[in-house]
C-alpha cells in the first residue's frame, strides 16, 4: 500500500486543467502526502501540482497547428520520460489531451508504471480501432461520457463512467442584480450569452463572428442584451474588437442567459447543464477542417448533442457559420414557442445523462480507481 504515492498528471488545456484541480484535491484527500506533478496549469498548481514545463506552451490545437510545434512535443515527451524514471512515479493520470498523452501512456506502459486515464480522447469520433489501442495501454479508463462506456468496452477495456465532471459542481454563482450592475446591464432584460472559445485561436476565429451574429439579433428583440465570455486565459487584448460587455465569470452569465450562441466543445455541456438553449457554431484552419471531414465517424459535432443522441442544438460549421444563418436559427430559440420547448427539453435530457447514480463527484470515483492501482 503506498502511503505517500508520487502520482504524474498531465493536462494540456484549460478544461483539463480544471478537471486535473479537482482531481489533484480528490487524490490529497485520499493521501495527503502524496507528490503530484507533471503537465499542469495554473489551477492544478494551485492544488499542489509541480508543473514540469510553462502551461502556455501546451494549449495548441489542430492538424495544422500542431505541426508547427511538433519539435516541442518531442522534447516534451523525452523530458516526461525522464521523469517517470527518475522520480519513482507509481501512477501516470493523462487527462484528455490526446495527442501527447497517448503517446505518455505508452511510454508509461513501456515502464510498466500504472495508467489510469481519466477523459478518454474521443475515438470513436475519429477511428473508433484507435479505442483498442487505449484499451492496451490503460490499465483503467475513466470516462465522462455515458455513451463512451460501450465503446470501449467492445475493446475489452477496464472502463467506468464516472460522470461529467461538470455535473457535479456545487459552488453559487453570483446573483442576477449584482451580476448585471457590475456589467451595466438591466436586470429585467434578457441576456444573450456569446462563448467565443477558451483558446486565442478560437476568439480570433470566432469573435468577430459573434458580434455580428449578436448585432442581427438584437435589431430583430431589441429587449436583448449581448455579453461576451471572456476566458481567463486568454488576454483582455483579443477581445477588443467587441462592443458589448465581457465576464470572466462564465458560470454565472450561464446562470442569468435566455440563449446562448456556443462555440463547439464542452461548452456546450455547461450551457446544457445550466439550462439554457443554445447555437452551435466553429470555425478552425482549413486544412484542419478539411482533414476532420474526411475522418470524423460521427453524426454531430457538439457535445451535448452526442451526449442526446440527436439534434437538440443547431449546429453550423466553417463557412455555413455566417451571421444571417447563425441568426435565423438563434431567433426561434429566444421566443416562448415549440423551438425554445423543444431545447429546453433537449438539454434536460442531457443533464440527467451526465450523472451516474450515487453521491460521489467524478474525481472522488476517479481517486477510487486510483487507489485500484496503486493501494491506499
Amino acid at each position: 500500500m503506498a502511503s505517500r504515492p508520487t502520482i504524474f498528471l498531465s493536462a494540456g488545456e484549460p478544461s483539463g486543467d480544471v478537471h486535473g484541480a479537482a482531481l489533484a484535491r480528490a487524490l490529497r484527500r485520499r493521501w495527503p502526502g502524496a507528490r503530484l506533478l507533471g503537465l499542469a496549469g495554473p489551477r492544478m498548481q494551485a492544488e499542489g501540482v509541480e508543473a514540469i514545463v510553462p502551461f502556455e506552451r501546451l494549449a495548441v490545437m489542430g492538424f495544422a497547428e500542431v505541426l508547427r510545434h511538433l519539435p516541442f512535443f518531442v522534447r516534451l515527451l523525452r523530458r516526461s520520460a525522464r521523469v517517470l524514471e527518475d522520480e519513482g512515479v507509481d501512477l501516470v493520470v493523462p487527462i484528455d489531451y490526446p495527442g501527447f498523452n497517448l503517446r505518455l501512456a505508452r511510454s508509461a506502459s513501456d515502464r510498466e508504471i500504472p495508467v489510469l486515464y481519466y477523459i478518454a480522447p474521443q475515438v470513436w469520433a475519429w477511428h473508433r480501432s484507435r479505442a483498442g489501442k487505449l484499451a492496451a495501454l490503460a490499465d483503467r479508463l475513466a470516462v465522462i461520457l455515458p455513451f463512451e462506456e460501450a465503446v470501449f468496452r467492445e475493446h475489452q477495456a477496464d472502463v467506468h463512467f464516472v460522470g461529467h465532471p461538470l455535473a457535479f459542481r456545487a459552488e453559487t454563482v453570483e446573483e442576477r442584480e449584482p451580476f448585471c450592475r457590475g456589467l451595466d446591464l438591466d436586470p429585467a432584460r434578457r441576456i444573450l450569452a456569446l462563448f467565443p472559445g477558451s483558446r486565442r485561436q478560437e476568439v480570433d476565429r470566432h469573435l468577430d463572428l459573434f458580434v455580428e451574429t449578436a448585432r442581427r439579433v438584437v435589431e430583430a428583440r431589441w429587449h436583448l442584451q449581448p455579453v461576451v465570455a471572456r476566458s481567463p486565459d486568454v488576454e483582455e487584448a483579443a477581445y477588443a474588437a467587441s462592443p458589448f460587455p465581457m465576464t470572466t465569470d462564465a458560470r454565472a452569465l450561464q446562470a442569468h442567459a435566455h440563449v446562448a450562441l456556443v462555440k463547439s466543445g464542452t461548452t456546450t455541456l455547461e450551457t446544457a447543464l445550466a439550462g439554457v438553449p443554445m447555437v452551435i457554431a466553429y470555425r478552425t484552419h482549413p486544412a484542419t477542417y478539411w482533414l476532420a471531414r474526411r475522418l470524423v465517424e460521427v453524426e454531430h459535432v457538439g457535445l451535448a448533442n452526442l451526449v442526446a443522441g440527436r439534434r437538440i442544438a443547431p449546429e453550423l460549421l466553417q463557412e455555413d457559420a455566417t451571421p444571417a444563418a447563425l441568426a435565423s436559427v438563434l431567433l426561434p430559440l429566444v421566443d416562448e414557442g415549440p423551438a425554445r420547448a423543444a431545447a429546453l427539453a433537449g438539454v434536460r435530457e442531457v443533464q440527467e445523462a451526465l450523472r451516474p447514480e450515487g453521491t460521489a463527484t467524478a474525481s472522488e470515483r476517479v481517486a477510487d480507481l486510483a487507489a485500484e492501482l496503486i493501494g491506499g
